[in-house]
């Protein structure tokens, strides 16, 4: 994927939907009048009548059932990732799941997930499906979900395993997920007809009267023979939109995994074991576009395909690639290296130990704010390789306790300790006066592994609380946030971090739903943006800078005005935490191409003085997570993180 193609793959993902209506409406029309023509000749065969006003009756209901049905798979479907899992049966991964392939896939996510600024996806497994396939589904990159088959776990070796994880990261961070999941809703109208003909045939076979039966059965084949006019426009239309994002996905997995053996391997090891990719379940014909490799068996291969030719894959991304020698040296896929993280104990030797205090000092940062906006969504090979010794330093007793759900939370309410311990004292006094029950246990027992925990690792540990938090009971996750509150608020001011991890919280924690599509201009939300703006002006304006902080503020809020597109001279805006989260959350309605102007915005009111703080940087990736624009870790040197 190129650098600075995120924004660029979100805006074209965008115009494939409208592309994907207007392939819809035609098949509606090309449906509907098939359905005429079927009912026409049957009410003349049975009333010898011309059938005055069936055409217009039968083209109104043909048509709303289409549209309705479209619009109950579309709202079936406003869950997200997990809905789509769920579809097909698939079961959801514990994130202290003990079993070594399934810990291997979780660790493999979590690398995955650090290194492109992503939220840790839910994972899913098909238990019953014995293929080699996998799929990303969402609305948006926050909420995304990741699902394999157990026949990925157990035929492919960590390499090639990650190399597939890789392909569907890109489809997360390149858009194709919100894409995918209209099409699931949009296709399930145009093929609802022939599913209508088989309903009848089924029927018509178990009636006695062979006088009726035969009519009946009759109806029903016509029926099914024009609904499979649905299923040649909901195959083109896939394949249409399709063939050329699993390109792309492939290249991106080899940059994001430096290992073209990995997803080349994944490639070749679906014929070579036996298994294929076929999916077996209910659902999958309306699914086959969001599969890693060809889902459902096809007829006319090229013309409906969803995905490209395997051998063709393979040689697009790794030309040299030769099946015999790589199959013959090829690691297995057994349980013996299911449990690595990708570096052995020696390669994470020179990682230093957490804990140490940071003097944040800005560090030279050499690439401008367009830059640096550039740095959304990239999926890098050398942040894979910093996330494995980031989640290799952490202390073990976080990492066990991140993957236990009260333990997660807690450590969650432990990372907004001060590093005072008087502070501190009087945030577990109003901990304990929230009532928020065992909560309070647990950020005790928690914060004796995260207190000097470096400011680098703060967003990788809450991304890595975020699956075990997910599963508690309503009630649990509330006294989370009571106390994520009550602990923000004790010392009486909130900081802008503070403010940025309880949000991101909470939109973690709400009930996912459809985002909605952005249209909105930078200029049309200049308050907003001023808004926000002020807030990264104000974290960045220092006071030791040269003139005084309120001449380093207007200095860094002219530089993030100019990129925007608004004002110089803009003046900025009164803060408070209700016009920063109203801001953040109307933000969200930008066009693609205009979130970039603003991110690039952003990122120009905080290197104003040419340097970016550790805080600086996480405050970034904060806010991009907000904004549902995933930044990696900017600063890669772990060791300026302890």
């Amino acid at each position: 994927m190129a650098v600075a193609g995120f924004f660029e793959h979100q805006n074209l993902a965008r115009r494939n939907t409208r592309v994907m209506v207007v392939l819809f409406l035609l098949a509606v029309v090309v449906i509907v009048a098939a359905v005429d023509l079927v009912f026409g000749a049957a009410v003349i065969l049975a009333t010898n009548k011309e059938p005055t006003g069936v055409f217009a009756w039968g083209a109104l209901l043909v048509a709303a059932v289409i549209f309705v049905v479209s619009a109950a798979s579309v709202s079936r479907l406003a869950g997200g990732g997990a809905a789509v899992a769920k579809m097909l049966g698939a079961r959801l991964l514990p994130p202290n799941s003990a079993d070594p392939l399934e810990r291997r896939l979780l660790n493999v996510v979590e690398e995955m997930s650090i290194a492109s600024g992503v939220r840790v996806p839910e994972v899913y497994v098909l238990d019953r499906e014995k293929s080699i396939n996998a799929f990303a589904a969402g609305w948006d990159v926050s909420s995304a979900a990741i699902t394999v088959t157990r026949g990925t776990l157990e035929q492919l070796n960590r390499d090639e395993l990650q190399g597939v994880i890789g392909h569907e990261f890109s489809h997360i961070v390149n858009g194709d997920m919100r894409l995918n999941l209209r099409m699931i809703g949009v296709l399930g109208g145009i093929v609802f007809v022939g599913s209508v003909g088989q309903f009848i045939m089924r029927n018509a076979n178990a009636l006695d009267d062979v006088r009726v039966m035969l009519p009946a059965f009759t109806l029903g084949l016509l029926v099914f023979l024009v609904g499979y006019v649905g299923l040649f426009f909901a195959r083109l239309i896939k394949a249409a939109v399709s063939r050329q994002r699993e390109f792309l996905a492939d290249a991106s997995s080899v940059q994001f995994t430096r290992n073209p053996d990995g997803i080349a391997g994944a490639l070749d090891r679906i014929g070579a074991s036996g298994v294929g990719t076929l999916i077996s379940g209910r659902y999958a014909e309306e699914l086959s576009h969001l599969y890693f490799g060809q889902g459902v068996p096809i007829w006319l291969h090229g013309l409906f395909d969803t995905h490209p030719p395997v051998e063709e894959r393979i040689r697009r991304i790794h030309p040299q690639f030769q099946r015999i020698p790589y199959r013959e040296k090829r690691p297995g896929a057994g349980v013996a290296e299911a449990g690595a993280i990708g570096f052995s104990a020696g390669e994470v030797t020179a990682t230093p130990p957490l804990g140490r205090r940071v003097i944040d000092t800005g560090i030279s940062w050499h690439r401008s704010a367009s830059e640096s906006a550039n740095l959304v969504g990239v999926l890098d090979g050398v942040k894979v390789d910093y996330a494995a010794r980031m989640l290799a330093s952490l202390p073990v007793g976080l990492r066990e306790l991140l993957r236990d759900p009260d333990g997660a939370r807690g450590a969650m309410v432990a990372l907004m300790l001060a590093p005072n311990e008087e502070v501190a004292r009087v945030q577990m006094a109003a901990l304990k006066q929230a009532d928020v029950g065992a909560l309070t246990d647990s950020v005790s027992q928690a914060a004796v592994l995260t207190r000097g925990l470096a400011p680098a690792y703060r967003l990788p540990v809450l991304d890595l609380a975020l699956p075990a938090v997910k599963t508690l009971t309503e009630p649990a996750r509330r006294d989370l946030v009571v106390g994520l509150e009550a602990v923000i608020n004790a010392d009486r001011r909130v900081t802008l971090h503070e403010f940025l991890v309880l949000m991101l919280v909470r939109n973690q924690l709400a009930v996912p739903e459809k985002p909605r599509l952005g249209e909105r201009k930078l200029v049309e939300m200049r308050a907003e943006a001023t808004v926000l703006l002020s807030l990264m002006a104000h974290a960045g304006a220092r006071a030791d800078a040269a003139g005084g902080r309120a001449e380093a503020l207007q200095v860094s809020m002219r530089a993030g005005a100019k990129e925007m597109g608004l004002p110089e001279e803009v003046a900025a805006a009164q803060l408070s935490l209700e016009a920063a989260c109203g801001a953040l959350d109307a933000l969200k309605a930008l066009a693609p191409l205009q979130t970039a102007r603003l991110v690039k915005g952003l990122f120009a009111a905080v290197l104003a003085d040419g340097t970016i703080r550790v805080a600086e940087a996480e405050l970034m990736r904060l806010v991009g997570a907000m904004l549902d624009c995933p930044l990696p870790p900017l600063l890669e040197d772990v060791s300026a993180f302890s």
